[in-house]
């Protein structure tokens, strides 16, 4: 069994910087994708996030998204010699309106999972109706009174629930409360995808742009979490971790806890296959040959 990872791009959001990284560049807008994530070769497909519904849900926060239809999930299920039929399990990260809004688009036969703290997080109000839409929260409380619908996961930290032998989730925290990682055991390390545990490596993570202290990472502008809870939960993602997928930017090579290579052209190339080291990009530092060899 050899697990592989594809990219999903979902859409394009158009923002204030400041609203990805803590102050950073407040007033100038950035363009970011929105990823998702097939996992492939196990026993099943299955798929990590499903994107937005639509571009309106943002344009009331001053953001502009874009879908084409390469963006669609039928589309990148496509590359894969997939239909929508063959997707029998959606695992959530997360669950704001960027990363669950296509749910609907499943039947009730296929089986959403998520955290059962994420649930609560989002009927909670706590992050008013912006990140977690009235539209969206209804459908997952359909789902949850419907037979088999809906997984709701209880890790709390202190263990991890298998989805299919290779693949299971652990709580990351961080973002949400409910934020969870999925853990994919690969041929070249462990794979961990984080969702939204970061939104900038660059400036959070390569070069800080807030924090002066060694392996301190910068906090995200967007988060339900308190600063050191976010750190710790960055912190953790890196902990052991081969290759680190997050939602907004490319995917990420890691060795050491730090983030040694990146894989930019993943954003936009449904067939890439974000596990094979070789595919990544390696940052310019001094020995990082080196660090690469070593792990």
């Amino acid at each position: 069994m050899t697990l592989k990872i594809h990219p999903i791009n979902y859409g394009n959001t158009t923002m204030d910087s400041s609203g990805l990284v803590l102050f950073r560049n407040p007033g100038v807008l950035t363009t970011v994708p929105t990823l998702g994530f097939l996992i492939t070769g196990g026993e099943e497909p299955l798929l990590i996030d499903t994107g937005a519904r639509n571009a309106e849900q943002f344009a009331a926060f001053g953001m502009v998204h874009e879908k084409t239809k390469e963006m669609s999930i039928e589309h990148h299920l496509a590359q894969h010699g997939l239909k929508m039929k063959d997707i029998r399990h959606v695992i959530h990260t997360h669950v704001h309106i960027d990363h669950s809004g296509q749910d609907y688009l499943f039947p009730m036969s296929t089986t959403v999972m998520m955290s059962r703290r994420e649930l609560e997080f989002a009927a909670s109000g706590l992050m008013g109706p912006g990140m977690y839409t009235a539209t969206e929260t209804k459908h997952l409380i359909d789902r949850l009174h419907t037979r088999g619908a809906l997984r709701l996961f209880d890790v709390d930290g202190t263990f991890e629930e298998e989805i299919i032998p290779g693949v299971a989730v652990r709580l990351s925290g961080g973002h949400t409360p409910g934020s969870i990682s999925i853990l994919v055991e690969t041929d070249e390390g462990l794979a961990n995808i984080a969702g939204d545990i970061a939104y900038h490596l660059g400036d959070q993570l390569i070069n800080p742009i807030l924090d002066q202290a060694a392996h301190e990472p910068t906090i995200t502008g967007n988060h339900a979490m308190s600063t050191l809870q976010e750190k710790k939960a960055i912190k953790r993602a890196l902990s052991g971790t081969r290759f680190l997928l997050i939602s907004h930017d490319s995917p990420a090579l890691i060795s050491g806890g730090k983030v040694v290579g990146r894989f930019d052209g993943a954003i936009d190339n449904p067939k890439a296959d974000v596990t094979t080291a070789a595919s990544y990009d390696l940052l310019a530092r001094p020995q990082l040959a080196e660090e690469i060899e070593a792990a």
